[in-house]
């Protein structure tokens, strides 16, 4: 089982980033760095983990100050884990008719995701070492009609992640792409979970085990790699017709 000593969760009150947390079994010297937008919720957040916790500022939506952010995560010395889980979920039917909050869940799911882990990655670039997991989504695979902003800007998020593990191979420094299905939590709450469906604790599970070994990416659950294959190959007539 991975054992860091440094742990920044971009994201801090999410629900399967701090499954992850959890998942990991960390050791009471760890030092758990959660960043976020709202300070009363990260420290509520942080009474449920073990090990050392701080709280830092984040806001995905905010498309600058990404190298002050490191610069402030990287303060106390090298992060050995960076867990990208920032993002929020909006009805389609709604960002039909508010094109505002779409640009804002766009911000927030990919653009965030981006500018931040860039920074994060020249600091993890120069120490030689690390992880950065990347919470990607089935809804990345091919977006559908029913979620097409939310699928678009996970698809992006999806590439860019591939695209820095390309750019990282050889540095010491790894990347895991996670590509969970519907999860049954606070984000889904009201919706009617979907096939193959999952919680964010099995997430958190799949995650630690997925550090323990030497994958780039993890499915979860594992059956959702070849429902990809096949939602690929649905003629884009009756993909049109699916309704969620």
């Amino acid at each position: 089982m991975l054992k860091p000593g440094r742990i920044l969760l971009l994201g801090g009150t999410s629900e399967i980033g701090l499954a992850i947390l959890d998942a990991l079994r960390l050791p009471d010297t760890c030092q758990v760095i959660l960043a976020g937008r709202d300070e009363q919720r990260l420290k509520a957040a942080a009474t449920g983990l073990r090990g050392q916790v701080q709280t830092l500022h984040f806001d995905a939506a905010e498309v600058t100050g990404s190298k002050s952010l490191a610069a402030a995560a990287f303060a106390a010395g090298p992060v050995d884990l960076v867990i990208a889980a920032a993002g929020i979920l909006v009805g389609q039917d709604e960002l039909d008719t508010d094109p505002d909050r779409a640009g804002l869940l766009v911000q927030t799911n990919f653009t965030g995701h981006v500018t931040a882990l860039l920074a994060i990655a020249e600091r993890m670039r120069a120490q030689r070492s690390g992880t950065i997991v990347v919470l990607s989504s089935i809804a990345a695979t091919r977006p559908r009609k029913a979620n097409f902003v939310y699928g678009a800007a996970k698809a992006g998020l999806d590439a860019f992640g591939r695209g820095l593990a390309d750019s990282l191979h050889g540095s010491g420094v790894r990347v895991l792409l996670v590509r969970p299905g519907f999860v049954i939590g606070r984000m889904t709450a009201g919706m009617s979970p979907a096939p193959l469906s999952t919680t964010p604790a099995q997430v958190g599970r799949a995650v630690a085990a997925a550090l323990a070994g030497d994958a780039d990416i993890v499915w979860v659950p594992r059956a959702l790699q070849v429902l990809s294959i096949a939602l690929r190959l649905v003629p884009r007539p009756l993909w049109r017709r699916i309704r969620r």
